[in-house]
């Protein structure tokens, strides 16, 4: 484990050198912060809190700004130490090659923890300092801030598969935007697709929720807009919500599922492939 530690640490102080990642960080915090002032106003007129209000637009923006950022740190992660000749090197230490894979995610985490911390808690501190709500909803914001943690890990997962099997950078790089525009977009646009086209109302509430289910990006979605009345009453899907039979537990571990998997899937790889 001690090999897996110096790993990430090394991982993280290298991606904090990274321009892409400080730029998506200031990002994600400026945008947080602009979302939380702006979305406080129409907090008295539902009866809920600025932060209840406040989760559903970072919720869509997570979605959005989380997986780019995940992915820009992860896609090279392998494929890009196997270009320039360091993983050869790398692997002349006392080191295995899970704890490699392992080693770059944890510091990554990282990485995606301190922009968590940093944007969304920043500017859920200033949005408290300066609303009249108090702390009012302090715990779903707290699970949207965990999920986003999480949905930033399901990412990072998906890159470092794709920068295991592909041999090239650029090949990475055009296989992660394809993952983006996939899971972030297309997948949702093909749903919408679905049901404009179900003229004879086919498909139900229930069915309709389970495919949304195969997305990580739109479980997700589901998770923080349903686990609170709240939020659920600000973003007018209280009575979807209370249909919706997916429990919190179920959410999180179709999420989780989507970090060990393709984790699981890259160490297996990454132990067959010859340097």
């Amino acid at each position: 484990m001690r090999a897996t530690g110096i790993l990430a640490v090394n991982e993280f102080l290298d991606g904090l050198r990274n321009r892409w990642v400080a730029a998506a960080i200031i990002l994600l915090g400026t945008t947080a912060l602009a979302l939380l002032l702006v979305g406080s106003a129409p907090a008295g007129t539902i009866r809920a809190g600025a932060l209840d209000v406040s989760v559903v637009s970072l919720t869509s923006l997570s979605v959005y700004l989380l997986p780019l950022i995940a992915l820009l740190l992860s896609f090279d992660a392998l494929v890009g130490e196997f270009e320039r000749g360091t993983m050869l090197l790398l692997l002349t230490y006392p080191v295995a090659r899970w704890q490699v894979v392992m080693g770059k995610f944890f510091g990554h985490m990282m990485i995606l923890l301190a922009a968590v911390v940093v944007g969304y808690g920043g500017a859920a501190l200033l949005t408290v300092l300066f609303t009249d709500n108090g702390i009012t909803g302090w715990q779903a914001y707290v699970t949207m801030m965990g999920s986003s943690l999480l949905l930033g890990a399901v990412f990072i997962a998906l890159g470092y598969l794709v920068s295991v099997l592909v041999r090239e950078r650029s090949t990475a790089a055009g296989a992660a935007i394809v993952l983006w525009l996939v899971f972030v977009v297309l997948y949702d646009l093909a749903l919408l697709g679905l049901l404009l086209a179900d003229h004879e109302q086919k498909i139900g509430q229930g069915l309709f929720s389970t495919l949304m289910l195969v997305s990580p990006s739109d479980t997700y979605r589901i998770l923080n807009l349903t686990a609170f009345d709240s939020v659920g009453q600000a973003a007018g899907i209280a009575g979807v919500a209370a249909r919706s039979g997916f429990g919190m537990s179920l959410l999180l571990g179709l999420l989780a599922s989507w970090v060990i998997l393709p984790l699981t899937a890259t160490m297996a790889v990454f132990h067959r492939r010859e340097l």
